[in-house]
């Protein structure tokens, strides 16, 4: 650390000093936490299991925690508020995590090859891996937040801060984030609930032998919002490359012939099932290649400052277990490091004995090792790009193909090794997700002055009330609509088992795997961020459409304001639109409650009234000038 950086630290002052006391983990705090946990956890565990990505919760939690907080409850304390999104916020981390990989349990069982997950084993899998999680970034709380203050900026914790002391001057920003959320769960309901409105508009384009196609939700739209429209674009581009270059391709060369895996000649393929039936035979194959070879890249070009911040960790370790605690002020109090460690190695030792989690000691091994590795590398990216960008599936991709090499090396193969690895990579990305996470939360409390044992405890409390909603969350999901469905795509789910599969029985199309292998390399050549690419290329182009509209309104609003006081992190269209996406998940989940109950049909009123691409159309201009309106507000 330079000499600037170590002043910047030595000057630091929180906004509460630590000779103060404050209220901070308070029944209030831990109570509203969990209704947020809840919340935010079942939204996005939906949005996740949709389209393939979620986004960061930490802002809209802080904004609603200083809403009922000061506004509801006339509590005065930023420490309380701070804890409410504390918990609140563990939710939508360690459903992240969990949605990418565990939905393979579940298509397993459909073919027959494992049985159907129960609640016990999907929350115990969920919980200890974000204990875990939690637990591992203890040691490096000195080393990241503390010593690197002023290096690494945590983009998302900086703005919790800025939101949680805005509440200290009088903010209102939160009615952003509950007009998104009942715009969005009005929209939802009339679309899927009444299904008075189609859902997706398609137009099929002859010429080219393809489609185009869009979503009208609103929480696809404010997902592009809050990724920008860079992102979007990228994402966009991929789906542009798959349904407008590749798709046509196969349709006019095609003609007769049958290429593995499809079963039926490419022009009857196309003839019955239309542009839709080529993507998922043959392109989402080569979108799995692409976002494999992306994730991999990103880790390859990671490998210096993942090496550097490893030995920081060790020192950090280090550093926090020979300090003493008793002349330690309030503000810079850890959890106890024997209790910290000893509840690490009785957690490995649950995995590997536990009969409802499908891991071996080794398994439980390779946890440990690759669980505080990518821990630490997790805490690290989240500090300096955010915990959006946080290349958690990149990790994951990286954790089952080691695993299920190790796995099969050994003769732990079939059905019972791949279960093994998909347990495996499920917690590890629980891990890196909660790590990340309860970083930018450290971030959070470091700068307002709260009390990291406390936060700490917090955050064990999230992870633990999160592991049982994602349990029941993924049952109810999957008893209404399955895992692998329209409604139900579960994309990074799908990608994970085909990687599993193919690695341990070598059945899939690896030509079509390397091809989008090596598209990938060409576009890593181009200097082009690969991940969002190869999600655009794998996702159908109905969900990159909308995505690309709200990136669009976030890129016409910034040219608007003409270098004024753009959108930040903390502005209203990013709390609008977080709120969308909270608004649409918890009606998706009551929706399927519906369905499972079997009342569904008594809301459904396609077959009486329906008003066709027209009302489509209508409804999904309406949500875009909904996002625009709410993003010609300014940060509080």
């Amino acid at each position: 650390m330079d000499r600037d950086n170590m002043n910047k630290k030595a000057d630091f002052k929180p906004y509460v000093p630590a000779e103060q006391a404050p209220p901070e983990l308070t029944v209030t705090s831990v109570v509203t936490g969990i209704l947020l946990a809840v919340v935010f956890g079942a939204a996005n565990a939906y949005l996740g299991l949709r389209v393939g990505m979620t986004v960061s919760a930490s802002i809209p939690a802080a904004v609603v925690s200083m809403g009922v907080l000061r506004i509801l409850l006339r509590r005065k304390s930023v420490l309380e508020s701070n804890m409410v999104q504390t918990i609140g916020s563990a939710g939508e981390s360690l459903a992240a995590g969990a949605i990418f990989t565990m939905p393979v349990f579940f298509l397993w069982a459909k073919e027959g090859a494992a049985n159907r997950p129960g609640m016990l084993s999907i929350s115990l899998t969920a919980l200890l891996g974000g204990l875990l999680g939690v637990l591992f970034m203890v040691p490096l709380r000195k080393a990241l937040i503390v010593k690197e203050h002023g290096v690494l900026p945590y983009p998302e914790g900086t703005a919790c801060a800025e939101v949680l002391l805005a509440g200290e001057k009088g903010g209102t920003s939160a009615r952003a984030v509950f007009a998104g959320m009942g715009i969005a769960a009005l929209v939802k309901f009339v679309v899927d609930g009444l299904k008075v409105v189609p859902s997706t508009i398609t137009m099929r384009i002859q010429a080219l032998r393809t489609e185009f196609s869009t979503e009208i939700y609103p929480a696809l739209v404010g997902v592009g919002y809050i990724c920008g429209a860079k992102i979007s674009s990228y994402l966009f581009a991929g789906g542009i490359l798959g349904w407008f270059v590749l798709i046509p391709l196969i349709a006019a060369f095609g003609g007769e012939t049958v290429l593995y895996p499809g079963t039926t000649p490419i022009e009857q393929m196309f003839i019955e099932g239309g542009a839709n039936a080529i993507w998922g035979s043959y392109i989402r194959y080569i979108g799995a290649g692409a976002v494999a070879a992306g994730g991999i890249i990103s880790l390859v070009k990671s490998l210096p400052l993942i090496i550097s911040t490893f030995g920081d960790a060790m020192k950090g370790l280090k550093g926090s277990s020979m300090e003493g605690e008793g002349a330690a002020e309030r503000t810079a109090l850890d959890m106890n490091m024997k209790v910290v460690l000893g509840a690490i190695v009785l957690i490995i030792l649950a995995i590997a004995l536990f009969p409802d989690i499908p891991v071996s000691f080794l398994g439980a091994f390779l946890v440990a090792v690759f669980g505080f590795f990518f821990s630490a590398v997790s805490s690290r990216m989240v500090g300096l790009v955010g915990g959006s960008n946080n290349p958690v599936s990149g990790m994951a991709i990286a954790t089952l193909l080691f695993a299920t090499m190790v796995l099969k090396s050994t003769g732990d193969t079939g059905a019972h090794g791949m279960t093994g690895a998909i347990a495996i990579g499920s917690i590890i990305c629980i891990i890196a997700a909660m790590s990340g996470d309860t970083s930018q939360d450290l971030k959070t409390g470091y700068i307002l002055g709260a009390t990291p044992r406390r936060q700490q405890l917090g955050e064990l409390v999230g992870a633990a009330v999160s592991a049982v909603t994602i349990g029941g969350v993924m049952l109810l999901l999957d008893t209404a609509w399955g895992f692998g469905s329209p409604e139900l795509s579960a994309p990074q789910a799908t990608l994970m088992k085909m990687i599993v599969e193919g690695v341990m029985d070598g059945n899939l199309p690896w030509t079509l795997v390397w091809i989008g292998v090596f598209t990938a390399i060409v576009i890593e050549i181009f200097g082009i961020p690969v991940l969002p690419v190869a999600i655009g290329l794998y996702l159908p182009l109905r969900l990159s459409v909308p995505i690309m509209a709200g990136g669009l309104v976030r890129y016409v609003m910034a040219r608007r304001a003409a270098g004024a006081a753009t959108d930040s992190e903390a502005g209203s269209g990013i709390l609008f639109c977080s709120g969308m996406i909270a608004g649409e998940g918890l009606v998706g989940i009551l929706l399927a409650v519906l369905a499972v109950v079997g009342v569904a049909d008594a809301v459904d009123f396609s077959g009486s009234f329906d008003t066709g691409i027209a009302g489509g159309l209508a409804v999904f201009a309406l949500v875009v000038l909904a996002v625009a309106w709410a993003a010609m507000g300014r940060k509080e």
